[in-house]
């Protein structure tokens, strides 16, 4: 490895690009629109007069964000702190440049500009002899690019699954805004008993408030848990304890400021501050777990809704009246049980996840300090080829009908022998096709609903759905266009062809 300055590698080429307002964006059109935020593609243009097409690849860099990404087509740049950025192709691929971009950490200066701090570090490039090693940088980017793309997938299947747990309620329950079943409407508090958390003093404030043995859950911990918080960062004192209340596990927490009304179920005893309401379930009238799927629904409307104030946030008196559908608690504990089967498959996804991301972190900082044996990474057919940097990774909700995949005797040798999931598979595609009715077929949808099925007779292991298998699945959609049973049609609300039963 050699250290080169930035400079040295990195033109800074933004004043090529003429960049546009975020007014200026379009919904469609023919080039992809890359600025500073998160979202892969900020938005559309079809004027081409906009677009560099000459410079590529390019790493756009957000000067506010320090969000980083990858472009090989024509782009046009947003507005307002993206940089363009292009590597010398004589020392460096512009991939290895992104990817060692990605791995340090830049300081942080709030809104401030970043790119000061960025041109200040130095690139190591892997050399072999006395020339720049090209094939050594792709096949790290090839590497890390993998284990990105299993990252990803793996936060899809994730998103997935919550999208086909709020499917699942629809089906169960309707909208519980619009109580489209007719459900006996009840205020919250007939569910439910609903007190805020106590908390005399900020503990921040106070450090003899803090470093004890009970856990202390704060609003951000609320809002970022999904359905269970498993997981706390401070605990109180025998002090602040006396000064708090604590909480049973099983405890609906729901936030009523800050972020208004997100909601987490404790899986432990824990206190919580005023800033945090407890909902505790009245045995025969409601599922805790019922009524966290409601505040899916009601979280937004309630946010819209907040009084206005120095910051917005909501009360017991709002959330006791809050009117919600009482459906039959057998139906509430049917919607329960799924939940549950549900988030034992999340939960092996969500470690997956996590060893994942800890590889990469792993193979990202072994990498750039040549501690990787990179002989038996295979060079890709042409360099990073196919991969897609700002393909949005992240599925659009799911609120057709639940799919149902049936009983049949070729479930046993699917699970003994994983050979035999291409015939189950194609049964239950069959199964799926007619269900669909008017509906469009979906793959994400149904590869969810498979994989939550194995999962549910296979709970042992990790059973994914491997390649072989979604080349089944295609293989049978390509059989059902030449049967027949299936056609393309175009959405034009989704600008997009999709796939139709064929009505005998």
């Amino acid at each position: 490895m050699k250290s080169y300055p930035f400079p040295e590698v990195i033109t800074d080429i933004t004043a090529k690009f003429t960049k546009i307002k975020a007014s200026d964006y379009q919904e469609h059109g023919q080039y992809k629109i890359i600025d500073q935020g998160k979202e892969a593609v900020a938005g559309y243009t079809d004027d081409a007069s906009l677009v560099n097409g000459q410079l590529l690849p390019v790493v756009v860099f957000g000067d506010h964000t320090r969000v980083l990404k990858y472009v090989d087509e024509p782009i046009a740049l947003g507005a307002d702190g993206a940089k363009a950025l292009w590597a010398n192709p004589h020392l460096a691929h512009a991939r290895y440049v992104y990817y060692y971009l990605r791995s340090i950490q830049i300081k942080e200066a709030g809104y401030s500009r970043h790119f000061k701090f960025l041109k200040e570090v130095e690139i190591p490039i892997p050399f072999k002899g006395d020339a720049p090693d090209f094939d050594g940088q792709i096949r790290i980017a090839h590497l890390l690019g993998k284990v990105e793309g299993l990252i990803a997938e793996r936060k899809q299947h994730l998103q997935q699954l919550d999208d086909l747990l709020k499917s699942v309620f629809l089906e169960m329950f309707g909208d519980p805004v619009r109580n489209e079943k007719g459900w006996t409407p009840a205020p919250l508090e007939q569910l439910g008993s609903i007190n805020r958390g106590v908390s005399k003093h900020r503990p921040r404030n106070d450090p003899k408030l803090l470093g004890g043995p009970h856990p202390l859950i704060q609003t951000g911990e609320v809002s970022s848990a999904g359905t269970y918080i498993t997981t706390y960062t401070q605990t109180y004192s025998d002090l602040g304890f006396s000064q708090s209340k604590r909480w049973p596990a099983g405890t609906l927490c729901i936030t009523i400021a800050a972020n208004i009304a997100q909601t987490g179920i404790l899986t432990f005893d824990a206190c919580f501050p005023d800033s945090v309401v407890g909902f505790l379930a009245h045995e025969g009238e409601s599922n805790t777990l019922y009524v966290l799927g409601l505040f899916w629904f009601f979280q937004a409307i309630l946010e819209k809704n907040a009084p206005a104030a120095a910051q917005k946030n909501i009360n017991l008196v709002i959330l006791r009246a809050l009117s919600v559908p009482k459906p039959p608690i057998k139906l509430q504990n049917e919607f329960a049980t799924v939940v549950e089967k549900i988030e034992a498959l999340k939960s092996r996804y969500q470690k997956s996840l996590a060893d994942l991301e800890a590889l990469y972190g792993a193979l990202s900082q072994q990498a750039f300090k040549e501690g990787l044996d990179l002989s038996r990474v295979v060079l890709p057919a042409a360099p990073i080829e196919g991969e897609d940097p700002v393909a949005a990774t992240v599925p659009a909700p799911i609120t057709a009908p639940v799919i149902e995949l049936p009983e049949t005797d070729l479930l046993l040798p699917a699970l003994q022998d994983r050979t035999q999931l291409a015939p189950l598979l194609r049964f239950w595609l069959e199964a799926y096709r007619t269900q669909l009715g008017s509906e469009a077929f979906s793959l994400e949808r149904f590869i969810a609903a498979a994989q939550t099925r194995l999962a549910e007779l296979h709970p042992d292991d990790d059973f994914a759905l491997g390649a072989s298998d979604y080349d089944a699945i295609k293989a049978w959609v390509f059989d059902a266009l030449a049967a027949g049973t299936l056609a393309q049609a175009f959405d034009d609300d989704g600008n997009r062809i999709e796939l139709k039963v064929v009505q005998a």
